[in-house]
């Protein structure tokens, strides 16, 4: 039960944001416009972690142990995006303040997906 609460919330999360950062970053459906100051090395961070994400699914779904790499390397990815997020802003570089709750949102949903992963594949 847990494995298919956390492979669907991981895929869900993972589509959605991948969908969400691509249409940031091409331009899809004019989401460019509605998304105000946002910062381009956190949406191709945020892109670059959907796709771990899926990937992570997949292992999980196979129980292949391998699984967690493809989630710690989301973590670091996260972690360093959002040092760099704070550095671009005591540059005084355009941001929304939501971009702040929101990582720090998908940092801890990250660390909580790898730790039911660990869990889980240990079993």
């Amino acid at each position: 039960m847990k494995k298919t609460i956390l492979l669907v919330f991981l895929l869900l999360l993972g589509l959605v944001t991948l969908f969400m950062s691509s249409s940031v970053i091409f331009d899809w459906f004019r989401i460019r416009e509605k998304e105000g100051n946002y910062v381009p090395g956190i949406v191709w961070a945020n892109l670059v972690c959907a796709i771990l994400y899926l990937i992570a699914a997949y292992g999980i779904l196979k129980n292949q142990t391998w699984a967690k790499m493809p989630l710690i390397i989301s973590l670091i990815i996260l972690v360093l995006a959002y040092i760099g997020l704070f550095i671009h802003i005591n540059n005084g570089g355009l941001y929304e303040t939501k971009t702040i709750g929101a990582m720090a949102f998908r940092i801890g949903v990250t660390a909580i997906f790898l730790f039911i992963t660990t869990k889980i594949l240990k079993k």
